[in-house]
């Protein structure tokens, strides 16, 4: 992997937010409610720009104690297309289809296949494994519905961003008996402890803050008993995971973690495909106004769940 390097500096497109310190990602304070934080979240994610798509259609999967949002994306109306399950971040705290709906409609494109994003339950008021459950049901009621979908069932593949990809990861690692070709991962969280030199690095100033962290961590596990390996990733046995792909930012305090894991999983034995976009942040390929390197790597991310999908 590339060498740590604290020296470096945003790229010049990024340099407009990160002047403003409203973006700093931060634990809420007291005197704001979760749904006030949550809304302006949402709010700032949401207004990424939007490709033009063939196919959009809201769904409801009724699963075994309550119903679960999904939005299917299709970028083309003929025969059944692979499917791609879809994993928004947000710390596991918020998100929902409106904030990722722009990298849903990307990755469609890119990987010329369909994709089902995933509304699943939030913490606190949902602690783990919540949002893991959400994520395993979602997956097995689009395959359980691929034919009503128009999706083929044995062509599936999971992405997802941040806590996205960490719910991803997790989801494979719990679901040995489902054929899944394909993990692509967007700046993975992996490490609840924080312990690398990216997160002493990177924890201030890059948008995405320490303190933030510590607090969503502690929000899906309000114990702090992280040693369960479907929670802290750095402790799971990689051997049975799908190929994966995965994208990190060189100023993100999540770039050693997903570089860490990448190798570990490559020395599992599995087949990886890595980049580490430099200049970048976290977050950055979901941006309102997204930088250049945003489309790279959604580029670099769909080419490799395209080839492993329609081979």
């Amino acid at each position: 992997m590339p060498p740590h390097d604290a020296s470096a500096v945003p790229d010049q497109e990024l340099a407009a937010l990160l002047s403003d310190p409203r973006v700093a990602l931060r634990a809420p304070v007291p005197d704001v409610s979760l749904d006030r934080y949550r809304a302006a979240a949402n709010k700032f994610l949401s207004r990424a720009p939007r490709p033009a798509i063939a196919i959009v259609r809201d769904l409801e999967a009724t699963i075994d104690t309550h119903a679960l949002a999904l939005r299917l994306y299709a970028p083309r109306e003929d025969a059944a297309l692979p499917l791609v399950l879809f994993v928004h971040g947000g710390g596991f705290v918020f998100g929902n289809l409106d904030t990722h709906d722009a990298l849903c409609r990307h990755i469609a494109i890119a990987a010329d296949a369909c994709v089902i994003a995933v509304d699943y339950r939030l913490a606190p008021e949902n602690p783990f494994p919540a949002a893991l459950n959400d994520v395993e049901q979602a997956l097995r009621w689009s395959l359980d519905h691929a034919l009503d979908l128009n999706v083929d069932a044995a062509r599936v593949a999971l992405a997802g961003d941040s806590a996205g990809g960490q719910l991803c990861i997790a989801t494979a690692l719990r679901s040995p008996d489902v054929a899944i070709r394909h993990l692509g991962l967007f700046y993975p969280l992996i490490d609840p402890t924080r312990a690398s030199a990216s997160q002493r690095d990177f924890g201030e100033g890059y948008m995405l803050t320490g303190s933030f962290l510590d607090w969503a961590w502690h929000a899906y596990m309000p114990t702090g008993e992280f040693d369960e390996p479907l929670l802290d990733l750095t402790r799971a046995a990689l051997e049975n995971l799908p190929p994966l792909t995965i994208v990190t930012a060189a100023l993100d305090p999540l770039r050693d973690e997903g570089e860490a894991f990448a190798v570990r999983a490559r020395d599992a034995g599995q087949s990886v495909s890595f980049q580490r976009f430099e200049g970048m942040i976290h977050g950055f390929a979901g941006l309102p106004q997204p930088p250049a390197a945003a489309a790279k790597a959604i580029d670099f991310v769909g080419r490799s769940l395209a080839k492993a999908l329609h081979r």
